[in-house]
């Protein structure tokens, strides 16, 4: 497997969940990062691991991701982590290693700090049920779209003072797409 910027800024953040939070599940996981992508996407235009989320019944989830940490783990993903089976509906992500914040914007490290400090202590039913707030984005992929269908980074924008215009968004995306087209992974 090739290691990108991209694959450490996600190993990375999984390492700083795992360490900063209590009761890291992997469904709890999953909320985190969504949380963590979603909002760097309303503030920037662009998520922090460019992973797609998919409105799956129990909440937004990474699909490939999740089933990478489920099963086929990369040997990066492996040396980094320990997903260990705790009862039967609880498997805690460990950290094997500490988290290198230097792949993290300083914004980036803001909100991963501010969404470990919210929710430290809550367990996945609880972050489960905020994922799920009516008119957010997974709400309004399962209304619109329906079940196990991918989540558009678009429905995080809002009128809130942290949320640049849909405009503004929708060129920085274009031009992120041309720079991909033209680069490749950058």
């Amino acid at each position: 497997m090739i290691v990108t910027f991209r694959r450490e800024k996600l190993i990375n953040a999984v390492l700083y969940f795992a360490r900063n939070t209590k009761f890291c599940g992997k469904t709890k996981l999953m909320k985190l990062l969504y949380f963590l992508d979603f909002t760097h996407f309303q503030q920037t235009g662009k998520a922090v691991t460019e992973l797609d989320y998919y409105a799956w019944d129990f909440g937004p989830v990474p699909r490939d991701f999740f089933y990478e940490l489920s099963g086929n783990m990369g040997d990066d993903l492996r040396k980094a982590v320990a997903v260990t089976k705790q009862s039967e509906k609880f498997e805690q992500v460990c950290a094997k290693i500490k988290p290198n914040l230097q792949y993290f914007s300083p914004r980036e490290q803001r909100i991963l700090e501010n969404i470990c400090v919210i929710f430290r202590d809550v367990k996945a039913e609880e972050i489960s049920e905020i994922s799920h707030l009516r008119n957010h984005p997974w709400d309004r992929t399962i209304k619109e779209k329906g079940e196990s269908e991918k989540i558009d980074y678009l429905l995080a924008v809002d009128d809130g003072a942290e949320s640049l215009s849909l405009e503004l968004i929708q060129q920085r995306v274009k031009e992120r797409q041309e720079m991909y087209k033209t680069y490749g992974v950058i």
